[in-house]
């Protein structure tokens, strides 16, 4: 029931299953083992945000209360498992070298995980760092999507070529996160839960290089075990007013620019139009 209440319930936009559908469309994929790939792709997914959740103490997921907020902890970890083991297990039988780099794709997400919460609280992270952070948790599996679709058709270019997209596309839909989060315009959950949960990001890591009282009042907000919510919506709209958010959604598309060029020649083909459209969407609801 938890983990259905994640994987079924609405607000989710199931854009790892779409990708993997368009990367395969555009190689001409037919294969049952696509629809295999495409659900371990969405069930890795959910897995990592039951156990983020529980990681950040998140109350609130897609508009709703989080698994550990009406569960635990302890159902919301083990969820998460269930849910990991079973996408990998349905790999396991349909082919052995997408079952291997879905295993890459999951310890790398982990790595990144854990270097997410090291990082928790700096201020003077560089924002390379962060986008390796975002990389490795998102990015990462957007390139397994592409991946599995030229496994499945023995492209070893489009593999490559799919990888590089996944990721830069990964990077830019973290910045996408993270701008929404300033702004308010994630209906899923509440606005500066970044602030809330000490996490850098990219309009956190502009606005303190703009400004180093703000870098002040931050550390001396985050000293503290929990922080009210007039304090938190008072240090988000001191980061909004430092004029940041059009420089993040510069940077985001630079990303997206950089991942449309990975894509070489097949960005030119229709099913390839449709994975730049989507890229470029990214900015929609900023």
């Amino acid at each position: 029931a938890a983990a259905r209440h994640l994987c079924l319930g609405g607000g989710a936009k199931r854009a790892r299953p779409v990708l993997v559908k368009v990367f395969g469309n555009t190689l001409g994929v037919k294969s049952p083992a696509l629809v295999d790939a495409a659900i371990a792709a969405e069930l890795i997914h959910s897995a990592s945000l039951l156990h983020d959740d529980v990681v950040d103490a998140g109350m609130y997921r897609r508009g709703r209360p989080t698994v550990n907020a009406r569960w635990g902890n302890i159902v919301a970890v083990m969820s998460g498992d269930l849910l990991l083991s079973g996408a990998l297990l349905r790999l396991s039988h349909a082919n052995l070298r997408l079952t291997q780099t879905a295993l890459e794709t999951v310890a790398e997400m982990t790595k990144a995980a854990i270097h997410e919460v090291e990082v928790r609280g700096n201020l003077e992270l560089s924002l390379e760092d962060l986008a390796r952070v975002a990389e490795g948790k998102t990015g990462s599996l957007f390139g397994w999507c592409g991946k599995a679709a030229a496994i499945l058709a023995g492209n070893s270019e489009a593999e490559a070529r799919f990888d590089a997209f996944g990721r830069r596309i990964g990077v830019a839909f973290q910045m996408a996160d993270d701008i929404r989060d300033v702004t308010g315009t994630d209906e899923g959950k509440p606005p500066f839960a970044d602030i809330a949960s000490k996490s850098p990001s990219l309009p956190l890591l502009l606005a303190a290089r703009r400004d180093p009282a703000l870098v002040r009042r931050l550390k001396e907000a985050w000293a503290y075990t929990a922080m009210t919510p007039e304090r938190v919506k008072e240090l988000g709209t001191a980061v909004l007013c430092s004029g940041v958010v059009d420089e993040a959604i510069e940077r985001m598309t630079v990303e997206v620019d950089a991942a449309v060029d990975a894509l070489g020649p097949y960005a030119q083909s229709s099913h390839g139009a449709e994975l730049v459209g989507w890229a470029r969407k990214l900015a929609v609801g900023i």
